[in-house]
């Protein structure tokens, strides 16, 4: 007996399909968050903080477990990580300071975090950033603390010193400097205006392409690509995110000397506004600290660490600025304080120090 196969659902059939399901998830969304609203009710009587960046992790990681395809994880995460962002917002909106203007690459690592319904303050540099944060003018500041290429951003470093801020969190980007100019093409570019490190990050294709071209130092990329909409001769160093900001042209794509250039990003906030983080079993201790002036001390540092087991991940040094030759040392180490064995090295080494100071310990970013 011979059955007629059902036709194939044609196009506007599919659609129909579609808008019935995407009101389904409107609803289910909304839903969603009228249970946020009442959750951050709670946490106004109890006095908890709102953003808890493990709770967001711990739903993202239970989601992509759940997840059978054909979506890919990545975009199932960045998916979460916006409807979390939006309904916090209506719990109450994080407002996190970062550096301006609109279009930085330290905006895009604090959407990153955050999710784009943050409210985010601009600021004229990492300094203003660190005191915004420090004042309660913002609940979280975001900052550029390392390069892959140039290494430490040494003001950042500096700021950690004089600020009770600490760090709660990090963001791992992947940065792409493009050229932009209000026309497209590269003719008649006299000067290329952008943050010293991105300046330096794309120094051998500027030598091999603008070679005649001044190289400006602005306190941004975004600041430089502002500039460059205001006058033709100017071209930018920004993401694409600064060149749609801006109306401005890519003229050369990812011109930067390594093309897996990474930027780490701090997340700051005082220790009233989140404490520390619980463990997640990949997490990073910062600290700064100083020795006494002999023989021997700095290479003592490290036998509280061996004797433990704690790697250290990271050593950096900063002048004292005191006119004696001392120094700060700025050190990352594996690991979360509550484990018994980092306690221990962290306990031992806070003996042998002059000066010690714990910067944060926080999950580390993938």
């Amino acid at each position: 007996m011979s059955t007629t196969p059902q036709a194939s659902p044609d196009l506007a059939q599919l659609r129909v399909q579609i808008d019935s399901i995407d009101q389904q998830l409107l609803d289910l969304l909304n839903k969603r968050a009228h249970v946020a609203e009442q959750v951050g009710e709670i946490k106004k009587r109890e006095g908890s903080p709102f953003f808890r960046p493990d709770r967001v992790a711990q739903v993202i990681h239970k989601i992509e477990s759940a997840n059978r395809g054909p979506l890919k994880n990545a975009h199932v995460s960045a998916i979460w990580r916006e409807i979390m962002s939006a309904c916090l917002a209506l719990e109450s909106p994080q407002r996190v300071a970062v550096l301006g203007p609109a279009g930085t690459f330290c905006e895009e690592a604090a959407i990153q975090y955050f999710g784009g319904a943050a409210d985010l303050m601009y600021c004229n540099t990492f300094d203003e950033v660190f005191h915004a944060t420090a004042a309660g003018s913002a609940q979280y500041g975001v900052v550029g603390v390392e390069n892959s290429n140039e290494g430490v951003v040494t003001r950042s470093l500096d700021m950690f010193l004089h600020t009770p801020c600490h760090v709660v969190g990090e963001v791992s980007l992947l940065v792409r400097h493009n050229l932009l100019r209000s026309t497209n093409s590269a003719e008649g570019i006299k000067v290329v205006a952008a943050h010293p490190q991105a300046l330096a990050q794309c120094q051998s294709w500027l030598s091999k392409h603008l070679p005649h071209a001044e190289r400006r130092p602005v306190s941004s990329n975004a600041e430089g690509a502002r500039l460059a909409a205001l006058d033709p001769e100017i071209a930018g160093l920004a993401s694409e995110r600064a060149a749609q900001q801006f109306g401005l042209h890519v003229v050369a794509h990812a011109i930067q000397d390594d093309a897996y250039n990474r930027t780490r990003f701090a997340v700051i906030c005082l220790p009233h506004t989140l404490a520390r983080p619980a463990p997640t079993a990949h997490d990073c201790t910062s600290l700064i600290i100083s020795v006494p002036n002999r023989p021997g001390a700095v290479h003592d540092l490290l036998v509280p660490l061996k004797k433990h087991g704690v790697s250290m991940t990271r050593f950096e040094s900063r002048p004292a600025r005191t006119g004696q030759w001392e120094y700060y040392f700025y050190i990352d180490l594996e690991g979360h304080p509550d484990q018994p064995h980092v306690a221990s090295a962290l306990e031992e080494l806070r003996g042998l120090c002059a000066f010690y100071k714990e910067l944060g310990t926080y999950p580390v970013a993938k």
